[in-house]
């Protein structure tokens, strides 16, 4: 006889025997759970029994029978099963849900259904009329679905895609799919596979293939190969490579690249990562050969490696390595791995303690790439010690920062050095009545050198060999004087003079002492106050200046600015050819160049800042203009920027620049971006870079385009680099793969 309806809202588990007399019971009912839908225990368990609610139940004692309807849940360890209306069969232990069907999986997919029969705790069945709601957005439908075990669902007639359906016209084809016969998807190898597959474009089929694989959505890292990439390049000619991603376990994986091109030899590429709990690993390699004949070169055996690792020791200690070196400059342009003009090697460890203190231990080791640089003459460098500590205790009223160093560098051939230097730095800021800023600072440097080899390239400073001691005290006198007037709606205008008196002991002739870190110099206003205006340690500035400068700003409500300074310094003596050796760098003579600064912003979407370097005798002389400005409108921004400067004597071989720059980039609307730049060189007469490129991307798809067209040429031999010229194409169905194409 059929048992009387009752409303259960309280969670109940489907059990066997219901109250006596065959009846249910009034009002949430607890009963034994059935042997075949598992023991006792807590719902996550998946052994636990099936538990559900309803609006009704009725129980069929004869036919063994148990059917809820109304807002049915009914939940089994972690999967959550709602319908219109659930049955239970207690003899074939077979649960059927009608209406509404949804099943939520622990991974956090849910399957729609029309109908679904399901047993063994929800894991096998049947469901027909199948959609699902994947990770990533992915989304599926299938006529039909059979699960077993809980982890693989045969579907039959699947259409697959990770993009929204059109807000205007649902019934319209997504912007891509996949359409197969029968589909596997796989929830232990996280893939789903496809037999008889067809990608279609705004529903137009684009391709078709009898097998097609690719990650579930639900994880972001599965083996299998990835989307091939050919191309047809300079060097390469027709080229093809087909990477394919080995997951070896939750914290490292590795990418192996076979790349096959009818102009050179096959090459292979790989890519590791290894996450550990204090650091990771990463790196890439490669192995292959050069051809010569269409390389401009001899034949020959390449390859490259680059390995990096860092590390957390504890709370004040790190360490890292970097391993990098390749065969050739050309090898990696050919092969288009990441280039780098220098490759340097390094093992390392750094320690930090809150502000106070630093350290850091090194030793490297460098790579010249260009067929001009001499291996020969590349310096390693063994030992690099740094250790810094800036007490937060006041000394004499003024903050205290103590460093000190210890350098080693050695060649195959040419110059060698050893260096152990220290240094003290105070300085301590005050406010007169009158609100004067005056700073007060001091600098004590004192560095011991043994040197060798200095008469040999790349020094050329026969009289810096030996073992001499080098000591130098810097004192000053910073003072400047801001003057406001606030200009009410229109904000706030600001005069400021500022000088400063530096004082020392004059250094006498610098080509005495090796210089391995003082080499590259700019004179701007952003080192005029500096007391040691040299970069490194191996140069210091002697006797006494007074630095001078006139800064004026407008300051907007609205956070513009208008602002800008002017300075130049000038020497007390005439010891400045031989304090600073570099002839052209604006501090060669008693009076230095002028220096300037402007600063152009007056609204969120507009500025303009440029510095620039004058003769100190002929103002209008430029040595140095360096221009840049962007306007933002919308999400669009257009630039443009101009730069100048004169030769570097210093540097081999070095010439005038004299460049112009232009571009624009930004989101065209909320899908399109684009951007095109350019640089032309106006001493050459001919461009230096053009590149541009343009993409669209949704919620499902990626389409992107890139060119890049360089016209540097090697130094030695004046012809263009190999792959002056790159076309990148790249097109992406988001959770299925992405495809490229590459022409150089």
């Amino acid at each position: 006889m059929d048992a009387p309806s009752v409303t259960p809202r309280d969670p109940t588990p489907l059990g066997g025997n219901l109250a006596p007399g065959g009846g249910a019971a009034g009002g949430a009912q607890r009963v034994a759970p059935f042997a075949g839908l598992g023991g006792g225990g807590p719902q996550q368990d998946p052994n636990a029994p099936v538990t559900f609610t309803a609006d009704e139940v009725e129980y069929d004692r004869e036919k063994g029978l148990v059917t809820a309807r109304g807002k049915v849940e009914a939940w089994q360890g972690e999967r959550l099963l709602r319908a219109d209306q659930f049955t239970y069969d207690r003899n074939t232990g077979i649960a059927t849900a009608t209406g509404n069907v949804q099943l939520m999986e622990p991974d956090g997919s849910v399957l729609f259904a029309d109908r679904a029969e399901l047993k063994d705790r929800f894991r096998d069945g049947v469901l027909e009329g199948v959609r699902a709601l994947l990770a990533a957005n992915g989304k599926m439908a299938a006529n039909g679905a059979q699960r077993t075990g809980g982890t693989v669902n045969e579907l039959s007639r699947v259409v697959y895609t990770s993009c929204d359906l059109c807000k205007d016209d649902p019934t319209a084809a997504p912007l891509w799919t996949v359409q197969a016969r029968r589909a596997t998807q796989d929830k232990d190898a996280l893939r789903i596979s496809y037999r008889d597959a067809t990608v279609r474009m705004f529903g137009i089929p684009v391709l078709y293939t009898p097998y097609l694989s690719h990650p579930d959505p639900s994880t972001p890292r599965a083996s299998g190969f990835l989307f091939p990439t050919f191309g047809y390049t300079r060097f390469l000619g027709g080229f093809f490579e087909t990477p394919y991603f080995w997951a070896i376990d939750q914290t490292s994986d590795l990418t192996i690249t076979p790349i096959v091109s009818s102009r050179q030899y096959p090459n292979l590429g790989l890519e590791y990562r290894k996450l550990f709990n204090s650091g990771e690993i990463l790196g890439s390699a490669s192995i292959g050969g050069l051809n010569g004949k269409d390389t401009g070169g001899k034949e020959e055996f390449a390859g490259h490696i680059f390995l990096k690792g860092r590390f957390t020791v504890d709370e004040n200690w790190r360490a890292g390595f970097d391993l990098n070196r390749a065969t050739s400059e050309i090898y990696l342009r050919t092969f288009r791995y990441e280039y780098r003009r220098v490759l340097t090697s390094q093992v390392y460890t750094e320690g930090f303690w809150d502000t106070e203190g630093y350290v850091r231990m090194d030793a490297r080791a460098y790579q010249g790439l260009r067929t001009s640089d001499d291996t020969r003459q590349v310096p390693y460098v063994l030992p690099n010690i740094y250790a810094e500590r800036a007490p937060r205790e006041k000394v004499l009223g003024g903050n205290l920062t103590l460093d000190a160093g210890l350098l080693g560098i050695y060649r195959d051939i040419g110059s060698q050095s050893q260096r152990l230097a220290t240094r003290a730095r105070w300085e301590r800021p005050e406010v007169d009545p009158m609100g004067g800023l005056w700073t007060f600072k001091a600098d004590a440097t004192a560095i011991g050198y043994n040197a060798k080899g200095q008469q040999e390239p790349p020094t050329n400073l026969p009289d810096a060999n030996g073992t001499r001691g080098v000591g130098n005290i810097r004192a000053a006198v910073d003072w400047r004087m801001p003057f406001i007037r606030y200009a009410g709606d229109y904000g706030s205008q600001t005069i400021e003079p500022r000088v400063q008196f530096v004082t020392g002991p004059r250094m006498g002739p610098q080509r005495s002492v090796p210089n391995e870190d003082s080499i590259d110099f700019e004179f701007t206003d952003a080192n005029l106050f500096a007391l040691n205006r040299f970069t490194g340690r191996d140069r210091q500035e002697g006797g006494s200046r007074v630095d001078t400068a006139m800064r004026a700003a407008w300051d907007f409500p609205n956070g513009g600015q208008v602002e800008g300074l002017v300075g130049r310094s000038f020497r007390f003596d005439d010891d400045f050819k031989d304090a600073n050796p570099y002839a052209g760098s604006g501090l060669d003579r008693r009076a230095s160049d002028y220096v300037a600064r402007l600063r152009v912003a007056p609204v969120p979407w507009l500025e303009t800042i440029g510095r620039v370097r004058t003769d100190g005798e002929q103002i209008f002389q430029r040595k140095l203009a360096d221009t840049v400005a962007n306007v933002t409108v919308g999400g669009v921004t257009v630039s443009a920027g101009y730069l100048y400067s004169v030769p570097l004597p210093y540097l081999v071989p070095s010439r005038s620049r004299d460049e112009v720059s232009a571009g624009i980039a930004g989101k065209i609307n909320e899908y399109w971006r684009a951007g095109f730049s350019g640089k032309y060189d106006l001493a050459l007469g001919r461009a230096v870079l053009v590149q541009g490129f343009a993409g669209y991307e949704d919620e499902c798809f990626i389409i992107e385009g890139r060119f890049i067209k360089r016209f540097a040429q090697d130094p030695t031999t004046q012809t263009l680099y190999p792959a002056n010229t790159i076309l990148l194409f790249r097109i992406g169905f988001k959770t299925l793969g992405e495809y490229f194409f590459r022409a150089l």
